[in-house]
C-alpha cells in the first residue's frame, strides 16, 4: 500500500509559497488523494499564501465533486464570489485570488441544482473564534525551541517506560474570576500548567480535543476543524507556544482526536457539496444514535486521506507525542448503539466495520512510518482482539489500548462499602485473566465525574476520613497496578464537585490539609512509578508481577510482586478495610529487610499514621508457598510498599519519613 511518507519530494514549483504561478497541489497529489494515500493535505489545499504571475495573494483549494460551481468569498473581495476552477475528474477546485493576506476570513460558495451555500474550509488552519464561523486565511510561523525533546521524545512513552498521563480540560482547567471567569489562553496555561504537572511528576499531559469546534458544551469532542486549534485560546502559533512550553519542560503532549463522528452544523462538513459527501447517505450507515452527529464513510478514498492527513498535521505541524483516538468502539461495529434492522451488514453479513479498521489501520501505519516512537491510544471499550498489536501480525496498529474494564470494576469495587468488599474481591483480582492482552493504560477520565456520577472523592462510601482514606486507596492501587497511568484533572485536588466545563477547578482546595495530603500522594507515587524500574519497566510482560496472596477476600487484603527485567522486586500489600491488620504474614523470597516505601496511611499524605517504623526483617517463617515472610501492620484503608534492601543498597531517594510516616528502619 502506498504511503504519504512515500511521495516524491515536493518540487519549489509545487510549494505552497510557489512564485512561477504552480497551484500548490500537483499530479501526484490527486493520484493519491483519490487513492485514499495522501497524509499532507494541509500542505496542499485550503488557503496557500503565494504568488501568481506577480501579484501576491492566495491560492484555494477544496474537495467539493458534486458541486455545479464553487467559488470563494471573504474580506478581501467583499464576500462577493470569486469562481474557482476545476481539476479534471479529482473532485478539487481551485484559483487564485490577488491581494489576500494573513488574518483574513473566507469561505467557499458552492452551487447545485439552482440553490447556493456557504461552507467553511474544511482544510483551515484557523478559524474565526466561535460562534462566528468562518475560515481565517492562515500559515503557521513559529520559531520552535523543543528539539532537545523531539529528539528523544520516542523513550518517552515507550512500553517499558514509566507513562503516567495528566487528561486536561485546557478551557476549564484555570478562569481568571475578575474577568467575568475567562479561560486562560494557550499562553497564560503554558507556565503554569507546566509547573503544575512538573512538580506532580506526570510525564505527559493528555488534552481533551483542541480541534475547532462549535459548541463548548461537547469538550471538543464534536469537532469542525481538523486542522486547526480552536481560537477560543488564542492563535496557532499560541497552542504551539503551549506544546513547545511543556516539552522544554519534559512533558510529552498526546492529543485527543475524533475520527469517529462530526457535527452537522451548516457551515460545516455535513453535506458539504449538495450531497453526503463526508458522511454515508444511508442513516443507518451514517448516523451515530448516540452523539446526533455524522459518521465518516470510511470506504471513501478521499475521506481516508482527509484523516489521515488531519492525524498526521498534529503531530507534524504541533510537534504532538501521541493521539488517543476517541471512539474507536464505536466504529469498529456496525451496530453500535443501534437495534435489531437499524444497521447495514458488512459485505460479508457481520456486523464489523471493514472500512474503518482499514482506515485505523492505515493511520496508524502512516504514524509510525512518519514519526516513530510516536503513539497511538484507543479508546476501545470491547473485547475486539489485538488492538494495540502491529498490523503486520493482523491488529490494529495501537500503541497502548485504554482498559475501560478495570476502570468499571475497580470503580464499582471501590463504591461498596468496605464491609461488603469481601464478597466483591474478584472485580480486582479478575483482571489478571486479561491483562497482558493488550499494552494497556489504566484511565480514572473525565467521562468518570461527570453527567451524575460524581467525583472520585464522593463516589468513596463512608463519612470524611473514609472517602480521603479510600481515595488514597484507589490512587495507589492503580499506580502499582500493571498498566500506564491516567488521571483526569482536579483528581489530584480530591474535588468535591464534579467537572464542570464551564468553570474553574477548585484551586482553592490546595490550602486544606486533607486535599493536599492527597496531592503530596500523587505527586509522590509518580516519583516512586518513575524511580523504581519494578513498577514500571514490565507494566505489560507477565513476567514482572506475580500475586502473593490474591485469596484473602475475608480480610479484603491483596499482597503482590511487581518486578523489573533484572528481578528485582517490588512488595505490594493492600487493605482495602478502615481496620488495621496487625501481625499479618506476607510471603517472601528474599532474607534481609525490606524498607517500606510507601505508606499511604502517613500524616504527611492525611492519614493515621499506621505503619511499621520504616522498615520489618524477614523471618525463615514459610508463608504463601515461600520459604520467608515478614510480619506486618497493614493500615487501615491504604497500601504499603516494601523494597528488599540488598547488602550495601542505600534504597531509592523517595524513601524519606514523608513518604512512609515514619522512621526509617
Amino acid at each position: 500500500m502506498a504511503k504519504s511518507d512515500m511521495r516524491p519530494p515536493r518540487l519549489p514549483s509545487q510549494s505552497r509559497t510557489a512564485g512561477d504561478g504552480t497551484p500548490p497541489i500537483g499530479e501526484v497529489d490527486l493520484h493519491l488523494f483519490n487513492e485514499g494515500t495522501h497524509g499532507r493535505l494541509d500542505e496542499v489545499l485550503g488557503a496557500r499564501l503565494g504568488t501568481f504571475r506577480g501579484a501576491r495573494g492566495a491560492w484555494f483549494g477544496v474537495w467539493a465533486p458534486n458541486a455545479h460551481s464553487v467559488s470563494v468569498i471573504g474580506d478581501f473581495n467583499d464576500w462577493k464570489p470569486e469562481p474557482l476552477r476545476r481539476r479534471g475528474s479529482s473532485g478539487i477546485w481551485e484559483g487564485f485570488v490577488p491581494g489576500v493576506v494573513r488574518g483574513q476570513a473566507y469561505k467557499y460558495r458552492l452551487e447545485r441544482d439552482g440553490r447556493a451555500w456557504d461552507k467553511a474550509d474544511p482544510m483551515a488552519l484557523r478559524y474565526e473564534p466561535p460562534p462566528r464561523t468562518a475560515s481565517v486565511v492562515w500559515e503557521l510561523m513559529y520559531d520552535w525551541r523543543d528539539a532537545y525533546w523531539m529528539a528523544r521524545h520516542d523513550l518517552a512513552s515507550a512500553l517499558d517506560a514509566p507513562v503516567s498521563i495528566y487528561e486536561v480540560h485546557l478551557a476549564s482547567w484555570r478562569r481568571v474570576p475578575e474577568e467575568d471567569d475567562r479561560p486562560l489562553t494557550y499562553r497564560e496555561l503554558a507556565p503554569l500548567l507546566a509547573d503544575h504537572v512538573e512538580k506532580l511528576g506526570f510525564t505527559h499531559v493528555e488534552l481533551l480535543p483542541v480541534m475547532e469546534h462549535p459548541f463548548g458544551g461537547s469538550w471538543g469532542y464534536q469537532v469542525t476543524g481538523y486542522f486547526a486549534p480552536t481560537a477560543r485560546l488564542g492563535a496557532p502559533e499560541d497552542f504551539a507556544f503551549l506544546v513547545d512550553t511543556l516539552h522544554r519542560r519534559g512533558i510529552g503532549v498526546i492529543l485527543d482526536w475524533v475520527p469517529a463522528h462530526f457535527p452537522k452544523d451548516p457551515h460545516a462538513l455535513a453535506h458539504f457539496d449538495g450531497t453526503a459527501l463526508y458522511e454515508h447517505a444511508d442513516p443507518r450507515q451514517g448516523f451515530h444514535p448516540h452523539w446526533t452527529s455524522a459518521i465518516f464513510n470510511y470506504g471513501r478514498n478521499e475521506v481516508r486521506s482527509f484523516l489521515s492527513s488531519s492525524a498526521l498535521s498534529w503531530l507534524r505541524r504541533y510537534h504532538a507525542d501521541g493521539l488517543r483516538v476517541d471512539g474507536v468502539a464505536s466504529m469498529l461495529y456496525l451496530d453500535y448503539g443501534r437495534e435489531h434492522g437499524q444497521w447495514v451488514p458488512n459485505r460479508f453479513g457481520g456486523r464489523e466495520n471493514l472500512e474503518a479498521i482499514t482506515l485505523l489501520r492505515q493511520v496508524n501505519e502512516q504514524v509510525h512510518a512518519e514519526h516513530p516512537g510516536m503513539q497511538t491510544f484507543a479508546e476501545e471499550s470491547t473485547a475486539w482482539p489485538m488492538v494495540s498489536r502491529p498490523t503486520y501480525l493482523g491488529g490494529l496498529g495501537f500503541g497502548y489500548k485504554w482498559d475501560l474494564g478495570w476502570m468499571h470494576d475497580t470503580l464499582a469495587y471501590f463504591r461498596e462499602d468496605p464491609i461488603h468488599r469481601k464478597y466483591h474481591h474478584g472485580k480486582l483480582t479478575f483482571r489478571r485473566m486479561y491483562a497482558y492482552a493488550e499494552s494497556f493504560v489504566l484511565p480514572l477520565s473525565h467521562d468518570e465525574v461527570v453527567h451524575g456520577k460524581g467525583s472520585l472523592l464522593e463516589k468513596m462510601p463512608g463519612d470524611d476520613w473514609r472517602k480521603f482514606a479510600n481515595l488514597r486507596l484507589l490512587y495507589a492501587y492503580q499506580w502499582v497496578t500493571p498498566g500506564k497511568k491516567l488521571l483526569f484533572m482536579g483528581g489530584e485536588l480530591a474535588q468535591r464537585r464534579e467537572w464542570n466545563h464551564d468553570g474553574s477547578l477548585d484551586w482553592h482546595l490546595e490550602g486544606d490539609p486533607r486535599h493536599a495530603g492527597v496531592m503530596h500522594l500523587v505527586g509522590t507515587l509518580n516519583h516512586l512509578y518513575k524511580t523504581i524500574p519494578a513498577l514500571h519497566e514490565l507494566d505489560h510482560d507477565p513476567a514482572g508481577f506475580e500475586w502473593i496472596d490474591e485469596s484473602d477476600a475475608e480480610q479484603s487484603v491483596l499482597s503482590f510482586e511487581r518486578r523489573d527485567r533484572q528481578g528485582r522486586r517490588v512488595i505490594v500489600v493492600m487493605n482495602a478495610t478502615p481496620v488495621v491488620r496487625h501481625n499479618y504474614r506476607v510471603g517472601v523470597d528474599q532474607p534481609g529487610a525490606y524498607r517500606e516505601i510507601l505508606n499511604t496511611d502517613a500524616p504527611v499524605f492525611g492519614g493515621g499514621g499506621q505503619g511499621n517504623l520504616g522498615g520489618v526483617e524477614a523471618s525463615p517463617i514459610p508463608a504463601h508457598g515461600r520459604p520467608l515472610s515478614v510480619v506486618l501492620t497493614v493500615p487501615p484503608l491504604a497500601v504499603v510498599l516494601l523494597l528488599p534492601i540488598l547488602p550495601g543498597a542505600a534504597g531509592p531517594a523517595a524513601v524519606t519519613t514523608e513518604t512512609t510516616g515514619s522512621p526509617a528502619a
